[in-house]
């Protein structure tokens, strides 16, 4: 027996006319000779995903349906409905040998959906470690209880080691257990498609074992968050690391800066980056044992504060929320090379057991942090030359018993003649009085180097620092009777710095620390990197489905690259200070916050206004676009936020009239959002933002939100008819006062030239 699966993703708006072609196309097929099954299931996540389920007799008959009219015809009505080509599996119940997938049919009522999916995402986030288990979806039939996970595996030995386990029910499957008692498993092996798109078409691609969208190469914070929003967007992603397994101990970046839980909020995690973290609300200097400044970091305003999160549990939260997504790192894999040619980019992995795997994408993303080696392959080298500072450092995770103000960051820094020759930061971390601590090295560690440069980053040559190396810092530097204990973790590292000349050549990008390395203060790297993926990734996703401007993807680079140029100049500039721009304190912490990033200067944002004090008020082109509250749509029992109308993967065009727009004119905004959605191929959703005293019109569409108290008019600066177009990562594209229908669609070109 044949089993095939089509997964179709539905473009914006044409959900309902896919699922009638895909109900059509059943019950023509189960007319067919040799037809057994047809079945139509959902993306339990995604409403515009459907998977179209056939079974067969056998080969012959299957090849029979997909080289006959039936088959013809159905692919002709869809393919201008969906966004990108269909993904196409072709499975068998006989061995083959290869990679199995598992049908877990169950039954999930409606009055306990809501249990089911939060046992359910914690389900995945338990199967990543397990052996042999790679991915899973969960589907579900339109108008049914009858849901499907769907899971993949590296091969049947493995998937029957685990399922013979009688203890993995409790440790893995534990929180959905209620909902197994009566499920219906099947299993299939994987065969290869001859029909498929994967079958050679030149001869760059006869040993290619995968065809994908795109390679992320890393799977740290920047790798994982590129591969998020790609899924996000329907965007076949591989994500692949050479460790074996994630790092463990808090061996990196701690902070999490105020930008990056907006984009948390955005992914889905922000609560559970809360509940793992501490906040850390502000921070006090102390030179030569003399407390010289305290500042809160409780600024009112800031959608969220600072958060204190070690690196192995932010990226522990990115996995899990890409596994919610059907997508699992594979560890243990590292790149070998590449080749690219116009049309995608040819890699060579190596695999965990040895071996070698060739994988065709369309575009790879390095994000393989400071030994990158997409970095090393395509000879990109840093501007002006890496810089390492010849101090070597220590950072330990230890309880410190002192009399300090909870959440505060902590420098001590020594000075003799004015110059520093000592310094200790503590930054909390969970738990009572644990703290990490970063501070200069005993000298003996130089001596283990022979008087060589230390590699750069963390050393595993030399010996790990001791409590009593910690407890000398402390001695030195923090006040007289602090003591230290409980050392759980402790390493060397040294500290590079610099910025490659270019983030991308042809159809490679780099990001994050493949791209740019500064001092770990502040978590700037991490941060920085997190902000390189969610510039990069919507402008990759709009590629890869062929409607992105030829200049789009070259935006990229002149809009992060400055930013990377910025913040590696500041961190060595501060790093052997006490970090304070004291003319402006507020001003430097939103700044190292993310909360000012503009790229006002990108060939990408625009304006148009008719009067110079036009806006001024408000966020300018590249800005961000600040949210505001108080917004009342009809229907809804609360007041919404703006990001309630910005969420999301596509750009957002919101049009703005007061009582002093004329009927027509409002009519005629309303045709221009629906001229707009068009030029972007759908991705684009409009909103029609009206002032309480203007006339709410009859329009089907663009959905009418009103300002209730003056919220967004106050913050956006606008009056009379204007509009702002907000891009998926959350900056102002462009904005006009009054609306300027041409302005807007020659901007639109810009991003969707490719579009048809």
């Amino acid at each position: 027996m044949i089993r095939t699966m089509l997964r179709l993703t539905a473009r914006p708006g044409c959900e309902s006319v896919v699922e009638t072609a895909c109900r059509t196309i059943a019950g023509q097929i189960a007319g067919l000779a040799g037809s057994i099954r047809q079945d139509l299931l959902c993306d339990a996540d995604d409403p515009r995903v459907f998977v179209l389920v056939t079974e067969w007799a056998d080969e012959r008959a299957r090849r029979r349906y997909t080289a006959g009219p039936v088959a013809t015809r159905f692919t002709e009505a869809v393919r201008p409905l969906c966004a990108g080509p269909p993904r196409h599996r072709v499975m068998r119940d006989a061995p083959t040998g290869s990679t199995i997938y598992v049908d877990v049919e169950l039954t999930v009522p409606a009055d306990r959906r809501a249990e089911f999916r939060r046992g359910y995402a914690e389900v995945l986030g338990r199967m990543a470690t397990v052996p042999g288990y790679l991915r899973e979806e969960l589907l579900c039939e339109p108008g049914s209880d009858v849901h499907h996970i769907f899971a993949e595996w590296r091969g049947e030995a493995e998937f029957h080691r685990w399922i013979g386990n009688p203890a993995h029910a409790q440790e893995e499957a534990g929180p959905i257990a209620p909902f197994l008692l009566d499920i219906r498993r099947r299993l299939f092996h994987a065969v290869a498609d001859p029909d498929s798109s994967r079958e050679p078409r030149t001869g760059r691609e006869a040993d290619v074992h995968r065809t994908i969208d795109v390679l992320v190469v890393g799977a740290g914070p920047t790798g994982l968050t590129a591969a998020v929003e790609l899924a996000r967007r329907g965007v076949d992603c591989r994500v692949i690391d050479k460790l074996a397994a994630p790092p463990g101990q808090a061996d990196k970046a701690i902070g999490v800066h105020c930008r990056t839980m907006e984009l948390w909020e955005e992914q889905g995690i922000v609560r559970e980056a809360m509940d793992a973290g501490v906040w850390l609300t502000g921070n006090m200097v102390f030179v030569n044992g003399v407390e010289t400044h305290r500042m809160s970091w409780e600024l009112p305003g800031l959608p969220y504060a600072h958060l204190g999160l070690p690196q192995y549990e932010t990226e522990r939260l990115l996995t899990q929320r890409l596994a919610t997504l059907a997508v699992r790192p594979r560890r243990g894999t590292e790149l070998v090379s590449f080749t690219q040619d116009d049309e995608g980019v040819t890699a060579v992995l190596g695999t965990a057991d040895g071996g070698t795997e060739t994988v065709r994408a369309k575009y790879l993303v390095g994000c393989d942090g400071a030994h990158s080696r997409v970095r090393e392959l395509l000879g990109l080298t840093f501007t002006g030359g890496l810089g390492r500072f010849p101090q070597l450092f220590m950072l330990g995770d230890v309880d410190v018993d002192w009399d300090m103000p909870d959440g505060h960051l902590l420098r001590f820094l020594h000075e003799t003649d004015g110059r520093m020759d000592g310094m200790l930061v503590c930054v909390p971390l969970r738990g009572e009085n644990r703290y990490r601590i970063a501070t200069l090295a005993p000298p003996r560690f130089f001596a283990q180097t022979g008087g060589q440069d230390a590699p750069p980053g963390f050393s595993e040559e030399l010996a790990e620092p001791t409590l009593a190396d910690v407890q000398a810092a402390l001695d030195h530097l923090a006040p007289p009777g602090t003591r230290a204990s409980n050392l759980r973790w402790s390493s060397v590292f040294r500290i590079s710095h610099g910025i490659v000349d270019r983030y991308r050549d042809g159809r490679v990008f780099v990001a994050g620390d493949a791209a740019h390395l500064h001092p770990p203060a502040g978590g700037q790297g991490m941060n920085t990197g997190i902000q390189d993926a969610w510039n990069l990734a919507w402008k990759v996703a709009l590629a890869v489905r062929g409607i992105a401007a030829p200049g789009l993807l070259d935006s990229y680079e002149t809009e992060r690259r400055p930013e990377g140029e910025e913040i590696v100049g500041r961190a060595v500039r501060m790093a052997f200070t006490d970090e304070l721009d004291r003319a402006d304190l507020e001003r430097q912490f939103l700044q190292e916050m993310s909360m000012l990033l503009s790229y006002a200067g990108s060939p990408l944002v625009g304006e148009s206004v008719a009067d110079p004090d036009a806006l001024r008020a408000g966020p300018g082109p590249g800005d961000l676009a600040p949210d505001v509250a108080g917004l009342h749509r009809r229907g809804v029992g609360h007041p919404l936020r703006l990001r309630d109308l910005t969420r999301g993967t596509r750009h957002t065009l919101l049009v703005y009239a007061d009582a002093t727009a004329e009927e027509k004119t409002v009519t005629a905004l309303a045709e221009l959002c629906a001229d707009a959605q068009r030029q972007a191929s759908g991705e684009l959703v409009g909103y029609l933002l009206l002032s309480p005293d203007a006339a709410t019109p009859r329009l089907l569409a663009p959905p009418a939100v009103v300002d209730t108290d003056g919220a967004f008019r106050a913050r956006y600066g606008v009056a009379g008819t204007a509009l702002y177009l907000v891009r998926p990562d959350g900056h102002v594209g462009y904005r006009s006062q009054p609306v300027d229908g041409d302005g807007l669609r020659k901007h639109l070109h810009l991003v969707f030239g490719g579009a048809r």
